[in-house]
């Protein structure tokens, strides 16, 4: 139950960068994916701005069989997989069904395809609603598709804990690879953007209605208001160590540590670290950079800096949070947190916090708007689920 379990392939779809290489291309100089909302009439609605994929054609990733039956957020999940699985050089068809296996983290399922069959159903009848409703809503209808399209039969599931989902669903996929399965497709990837989708996310209360692209999304500031709100994730191919070895995989670094508490208030977050240190046999003088939670709103950007203050001492490592630049991606912003480590480790280089002026109230050092040098051995990726969901994993070179 301790076998080295690596990252052998990245697939990544975001706000502003469809594909690892042009996400990297973007987020190492601070281009920012946050806009005015298009995917819908946003006029009414107090928040108006998203971190939006553009370009996105299924038509050009995935078979035509396909598109009726999937939500735009199970196209992008299957596209995700296709590029990790190629990153990873990775042929599901050469490898014994029942030792790949596919765990996701979902907020919601697939909320826009919902939206349209209940438009169908109230303006024109039952008849006329798609029997693929019965599963294109569901929040494990990414494993199901991922899994179906690449006969991937071993142990596979889905975790719904909000925003800590991706670290969740990662952390799940590392048991399943310590006890044997081959390889595992995990990570996540979240598209709420429907007016179905963003009338529930107003309910948290946490949307940014801050209409400057600029100013919306400010976590550790004195002038946050709340997240803005995007679409996408990541997805990550797992492997024992010893299985990447012996294929001759590129490997971007392993999954050193893990843990994860319920608790909302300050102690929760700060065990999480703890725990997860211990787990990866590390002391908070190991870390070299923390990918942070970053909620923006002042409460519980004070939590998780005196958590961290307590953890690594005032201004004790350097802090960033890159999701200022595509919004909070719920389950898919930590998996996304996890690839931009990876990334950052390969080549030394810690992505800015776009727009943010850290207070010194917080005591962290906050990376900035320009990306930070540095040798990166270590990162540690924190994420928290709205009501209490705690998350924290160690990554090494």
């Amino acid at each position: 139950m301790t076998a080295s379990v690596v990252v052998t392939g990245l697939g990544i779809t975001a706000p502003n960068g469809l594909g690892t290489k042009d996400y990297w291309s973007a987020t190492r100089v601070g281009k920012s994916g946050i806009g005015p909302l298009t995917r819908f009439d946003a006029t009414l609605y107090p928040a108006k701005l998203a971190g939006e994929i553009d370009g996105f054609t299924p038509a050009e990733h995935l078979p035509s069989r396909l598109l009726p039956q999937t939500d735009r957020v199970t196209r992008l999940s299957l596209v995700a997989a296709d590029w990790a699985l190629a990153d990873a050089g990775v042929s599901p068809a050469d490898l014994p069904a029942f030792d790949m296996g596919v765990i996701t983290a979902s907020s919601a399922g697939g909320f826009e395809f919902s939206q349209n069959e209940l438009r169908s159903l109230w303006s024109k009848g039952g008849e006329y609603v798609s029997a693929y409703q019965s599963f294109a809503w569901f929040y494990a209808v990414n494993t199901g598709q991922i899994s179906i399209r690449n006969g991937m039969k071993g142990p596979s599931g889905v975790v719904v804990t909000d925003d800590a989902g991706g670290l969740d669903a990662v952390a799940q996929a590392r048991r399943q690879i310590r006890k044997g399965t081959s390889l595992v497709v995990a990570g996540a990837v979240d598209a709420l953007l429907c007016s179905w989708g963003w009338v529930g996310l107003h309910t948290s209360g946490r949307l940014s209605t801050v209409n400057e692209p600029g100013l919306a999304y400010l976590p550790f500031d004195d002038r946050a208001a709340g997240h803005v709100a995007g679409e996408g994730g990541a997805l990550l191919i797992l492997e024992s160590a010893d299985s990447a070895r012996a294929r001759g995989a590129r490997v971007y670094g392993e999954i050193a540590g893990y843990a994860a508490t319920f608790d909302g208030r300050e102690p929760g977050l700060r065990k999480a670290v703890e725990l997860a240190l211990a787990d990866a046999d590390m002391a908070p003088s190991d870390v070299d950079v923390v990918f942070a939670d970053a909620a923006a709103e002042r409460e519980l950007d004070r939590i998780e800096a005196e958590a961290l203050v307590d953890v690594f001492g005032h201004r004790g490592v350097p802090v960033t949070a890159p999701k200022t630049m595509t919004g909070r991606l719920y389950a898919g912003s930590a998996a996304l947190d996890l690839a931009t480590a990876f990334l950052s480790m390969a080549e030394g280089l810690i992505p800015p916090t776009v727009h943010t002026e850290p207070a010194d109230r917080y005591g962290l050092d906050l990376v900035g708007a320009q990306a930070r040098t540095a040798e990166i051995r270590t990162a540690l990726v924190l994420a928290r689920g709205h009501g209490g969901f705690n998350s924290a994993m160690v990554l090494r070179s």
